[in-house]
């Protein structure tokens, strides 16, 4: 322990320098006692064994006392370094009590502006009328493209410049389209900062033209009636575990969007009335949209509904029942047997029907129904969901016969063309 002597007129003054030693072995007592650091610093040991840091110090005219965290958090260097600070700010003639307040308006106001507080309260809001994997597709690309970089900042300090530079991260990876798709996220959440007082611009705007062009990628279909046939064979000699095998089975029999298929529950399917009646909050365009099932799709679900009938989904995860088999499983059953990407995807069984069902004299609008493309007026959308439903529910009979006879070689005459003629 090192002990300072000061005399001044005669007064001896007697400092003890507090030690890290001293303060660990502090007891707790029956009540409250202080221990002191010098210069106005000092420690709180209370009967519970809590041991709190306070600096006293003098301005106006009146004492003050300021926290400054807990020990063992806050160590003795660290408390001291912080007694010299406050005590630096009052000699500048400032209180350090206010200018701390100051500083916590000012980073709670900072943090309400931020990019990334602005996004998420846009994401929340928002994303009520989206579907669940849109939801969560935006939010991740926000967290791992631009949050990193600007999330801290300022939403109305973020310049055009500064934005680039995070999208020319994305872009030279390789990912191109994500960088053109994270950028027009970017634009929504500035105009939502605009329109509630928080910014002045949109720089994702101003990027205009900063970008390359992408390529519009159509997704790989077969189209041509005899290598759908050997399609449709080596889906139905497919080796892979049942979950996966009934999946790729069900996928040309119904069309429907890979993410759409995946989370497929019971609930939502009635074997007794051949229906999957999907609910708005898992379609793209946020409304009831109804799947006639043909026979065939009906064998396949009712061979599955032994081993996933009891769980929630039809296509339950591998990992756990309480989630969907991965977006990816079709299209790496398609790779397994031997399709590249170029060749076939998941989504491709979707071009197929279309191209097929156009080609044989189909409505068109029906088809378009069925695959469900957004209807422009949501409110109409929203009542036209069963529109056409017997002409579809003819329609879907009659493709899977077609597919079924693709699968065996024989040369096909759908029903309704046969009816044109």
């Amino acid at each position: 322990m090192m002990v300072t002597l000061v005399v001044t007129h005669e007064v001896v003054v007697v400092t003890v320098a507090l030690t890290d030693i001293q303060i660990r072995n502090a007891k707790p007592k029956e009540k409250q006692y202080k221990l002191s650091a010098g210069l106005g610093l000092y420690l709180i040991i209370s009967p519970n064994g809590g041991k709190w840091w306070r600096v006293r110090y003098r301005f106006g005219g009146k004492q003050k006392e300021m926290s400054v965290g807990t020990y063992p958090e806050i160590t003795l260097k660290a408390a001291t370094l912080k007694r010299d600070e406050f005590r630096a700010i009052v000699s500048d003639g400032l209180d350090p009590l206010y200018e701390r307040k100051m500083d916590k308006i000012h980073k709670r106001t900072i943090s309400e502006r931020s990019f990334e507080a602005v996004a998420r309260e846009w994401h929340s809001k928002f994303s009520a009328n989206w579907s669940e994997s849109h939801s969560t597709r935006t939010l991740i690309r926000l967290e791992q493209n631009a949050f990193p970089w600007l999330g801290n900042k300022d939403i109305n300090d973020i310049t055009a410049p500064e934005l680039l530079s995070v999208l020319r991260r994305v872009e030279n990876r390789g990912a191109l389209e994500t960088a053109h798709r994270v950028n027009q996220i970017c634009g929504q959440v500035f105009r939502y900062a605009i329109a509630t007082g928080r910014a002045e611009r949109d720089p994702a705007a101003d990027l205009k033209g900063a970008l390359p062009p992408t390529r519009v990628q159509h997704h790989a279909s077969i189209t041509e009636p005899v290598k759908i046939g050997a399609l449709m064979r080596a889906i139905k000699d497919f080796s892979g575990t049942t979950i996966t095998a009934t999946a790729l089975k069900l996928s040309p029999l119904i069309f429907v969007r890979p993410g759409e298929l995946r989370q497929a529950e019971w609930s939502e399917i009635d074997l007794d009335n051949a229906e999957w009646r999907l609910p708005p909050e898992k379609m793209k365009m946020r409304v009831v949209h109804i799947v006639p099932l043909s026979k065939q799709a009906i064998a396949v679900l009712k061979n599955i509904e032994p081993v996933t009938g009891r769980d929630k989904y039809v296509f339950p995860s591998n990992r756990t029942k309480t989630r969907p088999m991965s977006n990816n499983t079709v299209n790496a059953a398609l790779r397994r047997m031997g399709y590249t990407k170029e060749e076939m995807t998941a989504h491709g069984f979707r071009s197929m029907a279309s191209t097929i069902l156009n080609e044989q004299g189909w409505n068109r609008d029906a088809i378009e129904r069925q695959l469900a493309h957004g209807e422009k007026n949501g409110v109409r959308a929203a009542y036209n969901y069963a529109q056409y439903l017997p002409e579809r529910k003819k329609m879907m009979q009659s493709w899977a016969d077609y597919l079924d006879g693709l699968a065996s070689g024989a040369d096909v005459v759908p029903i309704n063309r046969a009816d044109k003629n």
